[in-house]
């Protein structure tokens, strides 16, 4: 293994504070950890997390390594990694590449060194080591047992691989789960999204009018939290029923080249590539401010807006400003890159103690379903998503009814 990638070695207590903040705050993690200990599901075995690189992610893989594993530790976005918690990492005994601020270049080169651990189980986000497993890496694919894929993004190139019939491990969609979505996705990013929008710019959301691209569980959080801040929020969809969706919720819906003359805050979430290009920078209002909640830096075409720029200057920290030639201001933030974790600190612990108790009990699963699992994408068992709830409810100290048996009998009896 190549040796550790840390920039500032002097700041693993600082790391190791931040890591013990958000274990106290995540109860599920810490029933998992207890259990990982104890039965050692992992002992022998390599795993791999590729997931944004602080004090959350930090915490499960020491979770894995409770449980026994080798573990290697790398960042999937150069803006989201945590020096310092880097640095707790590698004095906790876990081989780590990252840093913040990593060039593409680095990226990748710090990926492939992760990737030396030749790891059985992979924990990814966006798919980027599955895809370099696939095309760079192959002879490494026969020690590897599965992957899980924890976004929205990754979930769409590892199915589409499996319809290509081209993947060659497991892949379970921790995304689909049910715990990932109506938590994470709604939750999460409707808080910390906000939360990087209102701590990088200082300004007020309620009055303006803020147009959300995307209206899946991510843009509906986002919908919903903008909502509640006093903001008039109009929706742009491709998807008629989710579009139809928008407008039940009592949001405005109409065509982006319509909303970008309106918004004062204009705020992506598909995963797609160039949802905002030319045609709409030249439409948009004077001090409009941008943002990407997406997975990747691409829903801006920022080519075509440095093009279009007579001026660029810095408006404040994280934020780009681009003067256009009649003289508008079009504002970006974080550089184009997840405004909740490039301007902000990420998804609250609470949130990501249900999407990563996935990941740890989803591993888990693979290990002790190998032989039977197929070369395809896979759902999260119901029991899992079901058993990350009950140990939510435990650790919120809440409990919940159950049917009766001649209840639950009645339900499944189609005759009655």
């Amino acid at each position: 293994m190549h040796e550790n990638i840390v920039a500032a070695p002097q700041l693993a207590k600082q790391g190791k504070q931040k890591i013990e903040w958000v274990k106290r705050n995540m109860p599920i993690l810490q029933q998992i950890e207890d259990d990982f200990r104890e039965k050692q599901y992992f002992r022998g075995l390599r795993v791999l997390v590729c997931i944004h690189l602080e004090a959350k992610t930090a915490y499960l893989a020491q979770v894995f390594a409770a449980g026994g594993a080798e573990v290697a530790v790398t960042g999937s976005n150069p803006h989201s990694t945590k020096d310092d918690v880097v640095a707790a990492l590698a004095e906790d005994g876990l081989h780590v590449y990252a840093r913040y601020d990593a060039t593409p270049k680095e990226m990748h080169q710090y990926m492939n060194y992760a990737l030396d651990l030749q790891p059985n189980i992979v924990i990814d986000d966006g798919g980027d080591l599955v895809e370099l497993l696939h095309n760079e890496r192959q002879q490494l694919l026969p020690e590897v047992w599965g992957a899980c894929e924890e976004t929205t993004t990754g979930v769409l190139r590892a199915k589409a691989r499996a319809k290509a019939d081209v993947l060659e491990f497991p892949v379970i969609l921790i995304n689909d789960a049910r715990c990932k979505y109506l938590f994470d996705n709604f939750h999460g990013t409707g808080q910390s999204v906000w939360d990087g929008v209102m701590r990088t710019t200082n300004l007020v959301i309620s009055g303006k009018t803020v147009v959300i691209i995307g209206y899946g569980w991510c843009g509906k959080g986002c919908a919903e939290r903008a909502k509640g801040l006093g903001a008039n929020v109009i929706v742009c969809e491709v998807d008629p029923i989710k579009a139809a969706d928008a407008l039940m919720h009592g949001l405005r819906v109409m065509p982006l080249h319509e909303a970008v003359l309106q918004a004062d805050i204009l705020l992506t979430v598909t995963g797609g590539k160039h949802v905002i290009r030319r045609e709409h920078y030249e439409r948009m209002k004077d001090g409009v401010i941008l943002a990407n909640a997406g997975h990747f830096k691409v829903e801006f075409d920022l080519e075509a807006l440095q093009n279009l720029a007579v001026e660029q200057k810095e408006m404040r920290h994280n934020i780009s400003g681009f003067c256009m030639s009649d003289g508008r201001w079009l504002n970006l933030l974080g550089g184009g890159d997840l405004v909740n974790i490039a301007c902000a600190d990420g998804h609250p612990a609470e949130i990501m103690d249900t999407s990563f108790a996935l990941q740890a009990l989803s591993g888990k699963y693979v290990v002790q379903n190998r032989s039977t699992l197929s070369k395809d994408v896979h759902r999260v068992p119901d029991e899992i998503d079901e058993e990350v709830a009950r140990l939510k409810l435990k650790g919120s100290g809440v409990s919940i009814d159950e049917l009766l048996p001649q209840q639950k009998a009645y339900l499944e009896n189609w005759e009655d």
